[in-house]
């Protein structure tokens, strides 16, 4: 699977983590930064991987920040995304068969190394429900339905 990867400083150490994490298991993965713990803003990196997974070139994203609210709030603006912010696997597992998300975010201040692969894990082998799930889904991009 292509998968785009993105943080702000203070989820450096969890993204490169996981980075290399999702690479073992098979995975094609773009980091789309930062490279560095100098402050940057979480929106920039938030559009980057909303604009990759947008158009594609990402099947999914993985959004990193200290608590993961912000970056998912940056991903959540594109009406293409659906960016769930998730702490444990069971989550991960329903923002993928109910709610089609395309993009999980998580908070590297809140969660650990472990329990973020077994989010990720979840988020990356669940499929959409479709069925009664698909309705729902369509009306997060398009409000007016």
């Amino acid at each position: 699977m292509r998968i785009a990867i993105a943080s702000d400083h203070a989820a450096i150490d969890l993204k490169a983590e996981l980075r290399d994490w999702m690479i073992e298991q098979g995975h094609e993965v773009a980091d789309l930064g930062p490279d560095t713990t100098d402050s940057v803003d979480y929106p920039d990196y938030g559009y980057k991987l909303a604009s990759v997974v947008a158009d594609g070139t990402a099947e999914r994203g993985v959004a990193l920040c200290g608590s993961g609210i912000g970056i998912s709030i940056a991903i959540n603006r594109n009406p293409a995304c659906r960016s769930a912010l998730v702490s444990e696997p069971l989550s991960a597992e329903l923002a993928r068969s109910h709610n089609d998300a395309n993009v999980i975010a998580m908070g590297a201040r809140l969660t650990g190394s472990d329990m973020a692969k077994a989010c990720l894990e979840a988020f990356l082998s669940t499929d959409f429900l479709g069925d009664r799930h698909q309705r729902r889904v369509d009306k997060l991009s398009n409000p007016e339905m």
